[in-house]
């Protein structure tokens, strides 16, 4: 039996939301169990089965107004940091899943999770492009929020070994986030970044990608800091959900309402974010899968397909559960 753990405590919604996803993914795939990392009381009351389930007991979480490294040192029963614990200890964990605080999920990373080769972790999202099939890998999208030139050097690298990892791509192509596609156009670290990563070994670098051009799939890995990588992914997100609200909108004003519907829907299986919303650390032993704070069961089952998938070396978004 392989396990995922989970940390039932970082969710806005609280710790239910996240048993209920536990519990549909324990009723849909027989070869999986989870170390749940919470209540246990609360756990018991769901009455998952003793042989598929594990139970670390904690009531703690990092908050927002938390140090992360302080809260690792002074607190005692933090579920995001005994999770990342249970997942450097047993061998048969797949990894972990969390919607706790990004800063805790790297500081536990760091302490119990680092790879062998000692690179700062970061968190990358995989973005649907506009090419049918193709992804964006990117990378950081919150984990560290002030970098410099040599770091984001470190990011190309994370990004195109996940990308040659699971998506089979011989020579990923890595693009610089910038405001023109220009050398000489960004801010200071952008500038001093593009020549780096134009003499780096090992990395096939295509030259700054501007925010309109992100998922144009001009680029397999777009490497920025972690504030203008966050950014993307939330205005992504909010775009994204703004234009399949028109739509239905559009829908039923017009009475096209089929036609709207249909296309709303294929939108949505795109660029629904409950559904495929998981960043994943880099530069970790373990997968972890960061979901966002107000994530619920939805994202719970999503994260746990996603997780196997890249245990199984299948690619971020394959079904590996029975529809």
């Amino acid at each position: 039996m392989k396990y995922i753990v989970i940390d039932t405590l970082g969710s806005d919604q609280g710790p239910k939301t996240i048993l209920d996803g536990v519990k549909e993914v324990l009723d849909s795939n027989f070869e999986i169990g989870f170390v749940i990392v919470g209540d246990p009381k609360l756990i018991e009351e769901y009455q998952f089965p003793k042989d598929r389930i594990k139970v670390v007991e904690a009531y703690e979480t990092v908050t927002n107004m938390d140090n992360p490294v302080e809260a690792f040192y002074k607190k005692d029963k933090v579920s995001i940091f005994l999770a990342l614990k249970e997942a450097s200890e047993n061998e048969d964990t797949l990894g972990v899943i969390s919607s706790g605080s990004t800063g805790a999920l790297m500081v536990g990373s760091i302490k119990y999770l680092l790879d062998d080769k000692k690179t700062r972790p970061a968190l990358a999202a995989i973005l649907p492009t506009i090419d049918k099939g193709a992804c964006t890998c990117v990378v950081d999208t919150g984990a560290s929020i002030d970098v410099g030139p040599h770091q984001l050097v470190e990011f190309a690298h994370l990004g195109s070994d996940f990308m040659r990892k699971l998506y089979k791509i011989e020579s990923p192509k890595v693009g610089l986030l910038s405001v023109g596609s220009e050398p000489t156009k960004g801010n200071k670290l952008v500038k001093e970044t593009y020549p780096l990563l134009e003499q780096e070994e090992g990395i096939n670098f295509v030259g700054n990608i501007e925010g309109s051009k992100a998922l144009d799939h001009l680029c397999d890995v777009l490497v920025c800091d972690g504030f203008a990588g966050n950014q993307v992914l939330k205005v992504t997100q909010g775009v994204a959900s703004n234009l399949i609200k028109e739509m239905v909108k559009y829908g039923y004003t017009s009475g096209k309402v089929d036609e709207a519907k249909a296309l709303a829907g294929h939108l949505m299986s795109l660029y629904d974010f409950e559904s495929s919303g998981a960043a994943i650390m880099l530069g970790v032993k373990k997968t972890v899968l960061k979901c966002r704070g107000s994530s619920g069961a939805k994202a719970i089952i999503a994260a746990s397909k996603i997780l196997i998938n890249l245990n199984d070396n299948r690619t971020y978004f394959e079904t590996v559960f029975d529809d």
